[in-house]
């Protein structure tokens, strides 16, 4: 069985602190994860940057978006290039869906997050066409630090829809990786998508954090981005260190 973690940022989001080579240092030498998805916020560049660096630390990258639909945000997966943000949840999956990407809904019913609603879920799947492309649901969301009850109701939901049940981690820094995490049948990427469209996945609580912790770690690696010098790793035989850089 395999591990991926499917939600994680870079400083490419607007709350990311580390840089893309970071998270592969930290996912690759910290973590016991097979697969990653970077999913910035609608933004797909720090992702095709992970995705080319991939080899030199041995860890798959699955290129990916989180995309701010109007009603809520999308976890696009394999994707080519962005996508507009403020469209409808439909069109967002139509557009997910020209790319031949896979999509997952990111902590549905939390508010604060701006997750999708029960029922724009469940809309969604009446479409035959947009049901072959929203493929997923997040049960657990490790960096929720309020409304953390979501997860629940997110768990609730999901038991009763014909959808792929997984778990990430919504890291916005490298210690965050791999605390939530998706299970599924073999380890490559390819095996993954797989598992995603026969819903042959597990969501995986690996360290339930507390918020708290999440805020904290998050406050003095964002100082840092903000002072221009987010977390990076200039090559793998190195270690992490803050440095210079801009987006």
């Amino acid at each position: 069985m395999g591990f991926a973690d499917l939600h994680i940022h870079t400083l490419y989001s607007h709350d990311g602190t580390a840089t893309p080579a970071a998270v592969l240092k930290y996912a690759a030498h910290h973590t016991d994860l097979d697969v990653i998805a970077i999913t910035d916020h609608d933004k797909i560049r720090g992702a095709l940057e992970a995705q080319e660096m991939a080899g030199k630390y041995a860890i798959e990258v699955i290129p990916g978006i989180e995309v701010t639909s109007a009603e809520g945000h999308v976890l696009a997966l394999w994707m080519q290039r962005d996508i507009p943000a403020g469209l409808s949840l439909a069109q967002t999956l139509e557009e997910i869906g020209k790319q031949g990407g896979l999509a997952i809904a990111a902590h549905p019913m939390h508010r604060a997050a701006h997750g999708l609603s029960a029922a724009a879920i469940k809309s969604a799947l009446q479409d035959p066409n947009l049901a072959q492309i929203l493929i997923g649901i997040e049960v657990f969301n490790a960096g929720l630090i309020i409304q953390r009850s979501s997860n629940r109701h997110a768990q609730t939901l999901a038991n009763g829809l014909p959808l792929a049940q997984t778990g990430s981690s919504d890291a916005h820094t490298p210690f965050m990786l791999g605390a939530g995490r998706t299970r599924f049948s073999g380890y490559t990427a390819k095996d993954l998508h797989s598992a995603l469209q026969t819903q042959n996945t597990q969501a995986v609580i690996t360290r339930n954090v507390l918020g708290i912790a999440v805020l904290a770690d998050w406050l003095w690696l964002y100082a840092m981005r903000a002072a221009g010098l987010p977390l990076h790793n200039p090559a793998p035989e190195v270690s992490l260190r803050f440095s210079r850089q801009t987006v």
